[in-house]
């Protein structure tokens, strides 16, 4: 949620009852991660929020392996923003969303705030489960998290060998060819082909890591483990 800037909004549709309506969605988050959307009273998604404020929002960023790749889908109900919280909402949709300068005076367009209800993450393949409102709100943006694509882009173009490595040792699975799909704070998962099946993997730094360097140092200890132990 912290990297993406558009999701898939789905409404209850007004003109078909019960029907999902989605539409293209740019959002920013508050302060405790609620998406926040600057919408006018004449799209269709904003009349049908008008009806019924129940909505999802799915956020798929970028990649070229989608179905390898992490996305959520946030429920909750959508409802305009109070004037006493404009300025601040304003000020944080802004800093995401520079352009919505030139429409966010006009006189159809407020701001919305999703309050959350449940959480529904995929983290890759195999990787999936319900997350409760609560925890998301507690959670907070992980430090690699704008970090990441480099770090994965780096492993994969010249480390693929030893991410085979790590994956027989550290995860008990051999594969053909290995491909590292997120990585994070805590670990990075693995997308492994074999002649008979692909799988994905999930394997936990040996350390918490909080910056680049720090990751280089526990991914170098852990190949030099690895090989010890191979």
């Amino acid at each position: 949620m912290h990297l993406g800037r558009v999701g898939s909004l789905s409404t209850l549709s007004r003109k078909r009852t019960g029907w999902p309506f989605g539409s293209v969605m740019p959002y920013a988050l508050d302060d405790v991660g609620r998406p926040l959307f600057l919408i006018s009273s004449m799209a269709m998604h904003t009349q049908n929020l008008a009806e019924d404020n129940r909505a999802s929002l799915l956020v798929n960023p970028d990649s070229s392996d989608p179905l390898g790749a992490a996305r959520v889908t946030l429920m909750g109900e959508v409802s305009q923003v109070l004037e006493t919280d404009v300025a601040a909402v304003r000020k944080a949709y802004l800093a995401r969303h520079e352009n919505a300068k030139y429409w966010v005076d006009f006189e159809d367009f407020a701001f919305h705030r999703m309050e959350i209800a449940d959480v529904y993450f995929v983290g890759g393949f195999g990787v999936m489960g319900w997350v409760t409102a609560e925890d998301y709100i507690m959670a907070e943006s992980d430090p690699l998290a704008e970090a990441a694509p480099a770090i994965i882009e780096h492993m994969n173009k010249d480390h693929a060998d030893s991410l085979l490595l790590l994956a027989k040792v550290f995860s008990g699975v051999e594969a053909d060819q290995a491909t590292m799909t997120s990585v994070d704070k805590l670990g990075f998962h693995l997308r492994l082909k074999s002649a008979d099946r692909v799988r994905g993997v999930r394997i936990a730094f040996l350390v918490q890591v909080r910056t680049v360097a720090d990751t280089r140092k526990v991914m170098e200890q852990m190949v030099r483990l690895a090989r010890d132990t191979a």
